[in-house]
């Protein structure tokens, strides 16, 4: 009886000790009310990346997305660097790595295998083993404009280029061997226009014909190798309110350039006249009440002929030649900002978002987060 009374006694001791314990170690570690607080979306990403581990730890947004020739793929954030996924295996690079700037605003591979990065500031190179800045720049030939299939160009950015030599716009052309700087063919009427309408603001596109097309803010310029075409609020004839403020453009499997306005909307061009999509469609706005495609920032085509738009911050919009549809949170889709359309080299269509960040798949009814 002593001995089941000294348990006893043993067992309530060691019990209210432990419990004094817990609470005195509870109140010292109870933190600040201001600092219970807790980032909803670093929280979400944490915890996906448990449950599975491809989730990309970016919050600020995936801008650009590249499968290279080796079977690798490549994530550039709005402002985290660039990540690699090789072997199963994520890798991340920054200005720490070799980046000359933490925004990657598209990736490239040229016909030597070379992985280029361009930034919001300068170009970066991964040569397989390493990560550098590119610094080689030829302005020898400004106006000697010439095409090659491989080539690949570069926006003129505010650290080199017009802004230091004829301050004239431009692009860079990589073919394989030197990075050429190329001045468009332009009259400026003021400073304005030299610094904002003819800043290249979108990746280069290759069109059906062979065009090479560039979006700039202001302006769509295209070179088949021997003429330029240059697309404005007058080559267009748009209205006061449907002015370009281009984030986005394609030409389409039928031949029809889209482009994805911030603010003004989405126009189509089919070489004779010109509409504004979002008026057409009823989808500003002022008739949706809600989500809108006003704000389009990225524009894409799939293997199936279909458009697909993203917004800022409406998610994204799908058209089908007949109707139109919006994806979002209730479709799988988290992302409320899209900034990158992708298609797979496997005919996927991936979508790198913000708002919360991560790569969507289509599966063909919704969305699913890929990484």
């Amino acid at each position: 009886m002593k001995v089941k009374l000294h348990c006893q006694n043993s067992l309530i001791f060691y019990c209210t000790f432990f419990i004094a314990v817990t609470i005195s170690c509870n109140n010292k570690r109870q933190p600040k009310e201001e600092n219970k607080k807790v980032n909803a979306e670093k929280s979400i990403l944490n915890l996906e990346r448990e449950i599975n581990p491809l989730k990309l730890k970016y919050t600020t947004g995936v801008r650009a997305i590249l499968e290279d020739s080796k079977g690798n793929t490549w994530f550039g954030s709005f402002n985290e660097g660039v990540c690699l996924l090789h072997n199963g295996k994520f890798q991340y690079f920054t200005t720490e790595n070799g980046l000359s700037h933490n925004q990657v605003r598209n990736i490239y591979e040229d016909k030597n295998g070379i992985i280029w990065f361009e930034c919001g500031k300068g170009l970066s190179i991964y040569d397989g083993q390493k990560m550098s800045i590119y610094k080689e720049r030829n302005y020898d030939s400004r106006t000697q404009w010439k095409l090659g299939d491989k080539d690949i160009w570069f926006k003129g950015d505010e650290l080199e280029g017009y802004n230091q030599l004829e301050k004239t716009p431009g692009v860079y052309q990589y073919d394989g061997k030197k990075l050429f700087y190329r001045t468009f063919p332009v009259t400026l009427k003021s400073e304005n226009e030299r610094r904002f309408h003819y800043a290249i603001s979108t990746p280069f596109f290759k069109g059906k014909n062979g065009t090479i097309w560039f979006g700039a803010y202001k302006a769509l310029i295209g070179y088949n190798g021997s003429d330029f075409k240059i697309i404005t609020d007058e080559y267009l004839e748009l209205k006061e309110e449907d002015y370009l403020h281009i984030r986005g453009f394609l030409e389409d499997s039928k031949g029809n350039l889209w482009i994805a306005n911030n603010g003004s909307g989405v126009l189509r061009y089919d070489g004779k006249k010109t509409i504004n999509f979002t008026t057409l469609q009823k989808l500003k706005k002022e008739h949706t009440k809600g989500n809108s495609l006003e704000r389009a920032f990225s524009i894409g085509e799939d293997t199936l002929g279909n458009i697909w738009i993203g917004t800022v911050e409406s998610g994204v919009w799908r058209y089908d030649g007949n109707s139109v549809k919006n994806f979002t949170k209730d479709d799988g889709l988290d992302s409320k900002q899209i900034w990158t359309i992708y298609k797979s080299k496997q005919g996927e269509l991936w979508l790198g978002g913000a708002s919360p960040s991560g790569v969507y798949r289509f599966n063909g009814k919704s969305f699913e987060r890929k990484y």
